[in-house]
């Protein structure tokens, strides 16, 4: 007679204990997508890789979509990790921005999860905003930092589009080094403090009679 107790079933919901579930979803998934594709890649599926009842997709991650958007803000922060870009050397800091973004645009397996569709341009968009954008706020400080930052994150913003996302023949056609070499002054440029003189200048001109 057997006397081995039988396995427990797979409980729905929330595990016990902290396990790295949500960890192992996200890797299970991100191997999917770049398998098959987002059209293709099915909850059940994703839960079956990982080894997780599909009720703890829904319960981590919302959706399908949301799954998705993780797998991709995750990609996102490791190659583009921001405390590392931001902590260097603030001389070096365009040469490094444009080293992040080339560096995690030139990955392929990234390349593949970004021809996802709309998707993924989603999901870049709200990275470039929340994360790129509010960072650089943070870290530039003072009265005229949103305007350094949106400048910065307009020009890289411009380098995904034309580069990566809808390529022109030029600006694809240019190694990594010379993209930061061409970017860098630009960058530079709008990573500096604005003059207050100067807008202070232009108010005055725009609100004062002229004289003759």
């Amino acid at each position: 007679m057997n006397s081995a107790a039988p396995a427990p079933a797979r409980t729905r919901g929330r595990p016990r204990g902290n396990p790295p579930i949500r960890e192992s979803i996200v890797s299970a998934a991100r191997a999917l997508f770049l398998e098959r594709g987002y059209r293709r890649t099915t909850v059940r599926a994703v839960a079956a890789v990982a080894g997780v009842d599909p009720a703890l997709i829904a319960y981590h991650f919302g959706s399908k979509k949301g799954l998705f958007a993780d797998v991709m803000q995750f990609q996102c922060a490791n190659a583009l990790a921001v405390d590392d870009v931001l902590g260097g050397d603030p001389v070096t800091l365009p040469d490094r921005l444009i080293d992040a973004v080339t560096g995690l645009w030139e990955n392929a397996d990234f390349l593949q999860l970004t021809a996802q569709g709309d998707e993924a341009a989603e999901v870049i968009r709200e990275y470039l905003e929340r994360e790129l954008l509010a960072r650089l706020v943070e870290f530039l400080g003072g009265r005229d930092a949103t305007a350094r930052a949106t400048a910065v994150v307009t020009i890289l913003g411009g380098l995904i589009y034309t580069r990566y996302l809808n390529p022109l023949p030029t600006p694809a056609a240019l190694t990594p080094s010379e993209t930061r070499h061409i970017l860098t002054p630009a960058l530079r440029a709008a990573l500096a403090p604005r003059s207050r003189t100067a807008a202070t200048t232009k108010t005055g001109r725009q609100g004062s009679p002229t004289s003759d």
